[in-house]
């Protein structure tokens, strides 16, 4: 870690050396001057960035975005039809980036059929673990697990799902004493409404939400604790409370504020931030509680939209300082075709967090 703790220059002054350093044209990246950041990396597409410090390196765990000839109308994601991982790296904050080989192919998960969708992983006793979500041979999504001794592996899938795992987005946070959790969940085509919160499942369309009843609570993310072998869950999958600051719950059609896919969490001065994103009206908002299970009290906004339909996040602190990674459509112009990018966020010494912005002057308008 000591590369990064003596690193003091300005985020975005190290991106544009970044991107000279590696004959990264600034013009052919940002042709939008209200931009902030530059993407991360420009020879794959990449979105939904998990980011850990592994061995006192910075590695992200991104999807990889490929062009597919697949509509872009519908509610499934059916455009979002990634098919490996492809694991980056930093030594510190704005130092080149390495792009790794495949980590791993959806042809050597022996249960999957169809898109690998946002991943994690997490590190227990030298091991290292990828979860990835992806549809079984019955167009249901459920949580893969792959091991491998190096954080960009490559990965060896087990030949099962998580048992008792669905929906999508897994993220895997460590506790101070130890002990890892797994949240998950996303709506829409991420099937969360599909599944009842004692695990049952019903088939249903890909944009129903509030299962006919317009003013019940917002469905809620899922939570679980690993079991030892980190490959498995030691309990059932919970859901999640989150409310408002009078302890009711967020509502379905609270579209500003409700869960929608994409929960995180980090901890801050003992507190748990719980964000999440709101998906069709392109918030990363965030909620804090005093317990990995919440509830968790709505709070505001961390991330405001950004250029492209969807935003998917992490949050990690390096030389004391944290970092948002995100990503936008800002080389390619299409939902479907996303890049990584990264900024520092800070929290306040109330505990909130001042919204991120990731544009210059007025903001990117839907």
């Amino acid at each position: 870690m000591k590369k990064i703790t003596y690193v003091s220059v300005l985020l975005i002054v190290m991106s544009c050396a970044f991107n000279k350093k590696n004959n990264v044209s600034k013009e052919k990246l940002n042709p939008n001057p209200d931009f902030k950041n530059l993407p991360l990396v420009s020879e794959i597409y990449t979105a939904d960035p998990s980011a850990h410090i592994f061995n006192g390196k910075i590695y992200i765990y991104p999807s990889h975005d490929i062009d597919v000839a697949e509509p872009d109308t519908d509610d499934c994601g059916s455009q979002y039809s990634m098919r490996d991982y492809i694991v980056l790296s930093m030594d510190y904050i704005g130092g080149p980036v390495t792009t790794h080989e495949v980590a791993l192919d959806i042809d050597d998960v022996p249960w999957a059929k169809r898109q690998f969708w946002a991943p994690d992983a997490a590190e227990k006793d030298g091991k290292f673990y990828l979860y990835f979500p992806t549809k079984d041979k019955n167009d249901v999504f459920k949580i893969g697990v792959a091991v491998s001794d190096k954080p960009e592996g490559p990965f060896e899938s087990t030949k099962n799902p998580i048992e008792g795992s669905y929906s999508m987005d897994p993220s895997v946070f460590k506790d101070d004493d130890g002990s890892y959790y797994m949240y998950l969940g996303g709506i829409w085509g991420g099937q969360l409404q599909r599944w009842d919160e004692n695990g049952n499942y019903t088939e249903m369309g890909c944009e129903t939400q509030d299962n006919g009843i317009p003013n019940s609570p917002a469905i809620s993310p899922r939570i679980a604790k690993m079991s030892d072998d980190m490959i498995s869950f030691a309990e059932e999958l919970k859901p999640i409370r989150i409310v408002d600051n009078s302890g009711n719950p967020i509502l379905t059609k609270d579209y500003d504020r409700r869960f929608f896919e994409a929960a995180w969490i980090h901890k801050h001065n003992g507190t748990y931030y719980l964000s999440y994103s709101t998906g069709n009206t392109h918030y990363i908002v965030y909620a804090t509680g005093d317990n990995p299970y919440g509830p968790f009290v709505y709070q505001g906004i961390l991330n405001e939209p950004v250029q492209g339909w969807t935003n998917h996040h992490s949050t990690v602190k390096i030389d004391g300082k944290w970092y948002l990674f995100y990503h936008d459509v800002e080389m390619s112009g299409q939902s479907n075709l996303r890049n990584v990018k990264y900024t520092e966020f800070t929290h306040n010494e109330d505990g909130t967090i001042n919204p991120v912005k990731t544009y210059f002057g007025n903001d990117f308008k839907f």
